[in-house]
């Protein structure tokens, strides 16, 4: 059954992935973008996907832009909590607004988005609510404690939640993506680039679709006894227990 869904950050990169795929599996998709008007414009254009412009860092403007939505395209049952940043510095070099700015947008956002949505999704017994994580929230990353302490959170919030409403038809899970081919990984040096590939022993970088198809997976009817679980998507590069 077609449903409405809000993809945070998902006008670009696996977050555009996961818009298309929702929309393909036939679902109405509201994409949020924080800045980039013109990046928006054109995946709008080209997809047929309404986006929507406000900071999830914001809780205010997390409450007025769900109400927008809402407004246009009807309650929302799917969410995915995509929206993320990176402030990269070993610790002893971070400032106090680098680690800030990484936990408001990466794990505050999660918070903002939710907790308008959760009582409607109780109230009409059904929700599907998908964190998205990180292989560096699970097994931690020199240079991203900030990163990865947020999306480490992820993990503990939606365990939580997912005995919360579980009884009133709602699922809560998280997918944690490894190194994934996007804008952001093809600056990397090629050097850089080929130590990280040879540590993945699939012996290459995730494709942004194969997030989005996890995203679809957990977003269908059917998952309805999948939730306050961790799906990995890295590789074998860290299995968890």
């Amino acid at each position: 059954m077609s449903k409405v869904a809000i993809v945070t950050g998902g006008t670009r990169g696996i977050g555009a992935a996961i818009s298309i795929a929702l929309k393909d599996a036939g679902h109405t998709v509201a994409a949020n973008y924080a800045g980039n008007d013109a990046a928006a414009a054109a995946f709008s254009k080209e997809n047929g996907i309404a986006t929507f412009k406000w900071d999830v860092s914001d809780y205010e403007a997390c409450v007025a832009g769900i109400a927008a939505v809402e407004a246009k395209l009807g309650a929302v049952d799917i969410l995915v909590n995509n929206a993320g940043i990176t402030r990269d510095a070993m610790l002893h070099k971070m400032t106090v607004q680098m680690w800030r700015e990484v936990i408001a947008t990466d794990l505050d956002s999660v918070f903002n988005m939710t907790q308008p949505l959760i009582t409607g999704m109780r109230d009409r017994g059904f929700g599907r609510i998908i964190n998205i994580s990180s292989i560096n929230g699970q097994k931690g990353q020199m240079g991203q404690t900030n990163y990865s302490a947020a999306k480490a959170g992820l993990v503990g919030f939606s365990k939580a939640l997912a005995q919360e409403v579980a009884r009133k038809g709602v699922t809560v899970n998280v997918i944690a993506p490894g190194y994934i081919d996007t804008e952001m990984l093809a600056a990397v040096p090629p050097k850089v680039m080929e130590s990280i590939v040879a540590s993945i022993p699939l012996g290459r970088l995730g494709d942004v679709s194969e997030i989005a198809h996890c995203v679809t997976f957990l977003a269908d009817e059917k998952s309805a006894f999948i939730t306050g679980t961790t799906l990995t998507c890295n590789g074998a590069q860290y299995i968890s227990g």
